[in-house]
């Protein structure tokens, strides 16, 4: 597998930015784009989930990378939670809910294995580390 050298080149970053432009054109019209309140916390948790891929990705440690994830994986969350307010208000039709949603799902999706895989990286990175091959044997300073 190849190693990723830019965020923009993770499928989870391209995917909640995906998710993120249908945001925006979704809140720009009718009654969502009137409830401002609303409106915006929806596009916040949306740029949130993009962001914190980013901000995560350019960490120089699997363990920051890993927590980063799981903040976007919990905006992704705030999210589809915004989504159900927005179709119980009658901001959303449910077609547009539905798409949105599943959207959303598919980046949970993603982010979730993209969380597992960093970890199992950082769990071999600890395994090889020196300090988790401190026995305090001979030789070895306590």
């Amino acid at each position: 597998m190849a190693r990723v050298e830019r965020f923009d080149e993770l499928i989870a970053w391209q995917k909640a930015r995906a998710l993120t432009c249908e945001i925006y054109k979704v809140t720009e019209s009718g009654r969502l784009a009137r409830d401002f309140g609303l409106r915006d916390q929806i596009r916040r948790s949306a740029v949130s989930i993009m962001s914190n891929i980013a901000e995560g990705s350019e960490r120089n440690r699997a363990s920051e990378f890993h927590q980063y994830l799981s903040m976007a994986k919990g905006s992704c969350a705030e999210l589809r939670s915004q989504l159900y307010v927005g179709l119980d208000a009658g901001c959303l039709d449910r077609e547009t809910f539905e798409l949105l949603r599943q959207s959303a799902d598919e980046v949970g999706r993603i982010l979730g294995g993209l969380r597992a895989a960093v970890q199992r990286r950082r769990e071999r990175q600890e395994s090889k580390s020196p300090d988790s091959m401190r026995d305090n044997g001979p030789g070895r300073k306590r």
